[in-house]
C-alpha cells in the first residue's frame, strides 16, 4: 500500500480534520488525523492493518501490544493478520499498565502499534511496561507518523503514512493568538 492510498482513505472517510486542536502530547495543530473515523470502517481497517502487518511478517512476533484507546483496533487487526494475540495497555494513575489479566513474559516478542504517532511518547511508555514484564520489543508500527522526524525508536519503526503537520507549543500557537476555538478530539479530551 502506498502513502497516497492511505491519505486517500483518510480523505474519503472524513478523517483528516481542519481547525484548532490540542493533541495528546499537549501540542497544538491546525490539522488532526481522526483515526476513529477511518477505523469505523472494518474493510478499511483490515486493509490498512494488513499493510502494516506485512512490514513485520518476518519478525517472529508473538503478541501485538497497543495503547488504549486509539491503538486497540489497530493492534487487534494487525495481530489478526499476523495470527498472534493482541493486548492493550491502559493508563492507571496516569501510567500505562497491563490489566484485565493480560500478561507478557520472556518468550514474547512484541510489536507495539498505534494509530497516530506524534511524539512517540505513548508507545515508548508502553514499551517500558513490555520490557519490565521480561518481553522483547521487536518493532513499532503506526498508521500515521506525524512526528516530522521527532519520534525515534530503539528498534525498527514503520508507518503507512508520514504527514508533516505543523505543531505548536501553546504559547506560540497562531490559532490561540487568533482566538480560534480549540478542541481535543483524542481519547483524553479537554480538561
Amino acid at each position: 500500500m502506498r502513502s497516497d492510498d492511505v491519505l486517500r482513505f483518510f480523505k474519503e472517510c472524513g478523517a483528516l480534520l481542519e481547525g484548532h486542536f490540542v493533541l495528546s502530547s499537549g501540542l497544538h495543530s491546525s490539522q488532526y488525523m481522526q483515526c476513529a473515523l477511518l477505523l469505523q470502517h472494518p474493510a478499511v481497517a483490515s486493509k490498512l492493518c494488513l499493510a502494516l502487518a506485512e512490514r513485520f511478517v518476518n519478525d517472529d512476533i508473538t503478541c501485538v501490544v497497543a495503547p488504549a484507546m486509539g491503538g486497540i483496533i489497530v493492534g487487534y487487526e494487525t495481530a489478526r493478520h499476523l495470527r498472534v494475540r493482541s493486548i492493550f495497555g491502559e493508563r492507571q494513575d496516569g501510567k500505562f499498565t497491563l490489566r484485565r489479566g493480560f500478561a507478557l513474559g520472556p518468550a514474547d516478542r512484541c510489536l507495539l502499534v498505534e494509530d497516530v504517532v506524534t511524539t512517540g511518547g505513548s508507545v515508548e511508555e508502553l514499551a517500558e511496561v513490555v520490557k519490565n514484564a521480561g518481553a522483547a520489543v521487536v518493532g513499532y508500527g503506526a498508521i500515521v507518523d506525524r512526528s516530522n522526524g521527532w519520534a525515534v525508536f530503539d528498534t525498527k519503526f514503520h508507518a503507512l503514512l508520514s504527514m508533516e503537520i505543523k505543531t505548536f507549543e501553546e504559547a506560540q500557537c497562531p490559532m490561540c493568538k487568533e482566538g480560534i476555538p480549540i478542541t481535543k478530539p483524542g481519547s483524553r479530551g479537554l480538561k
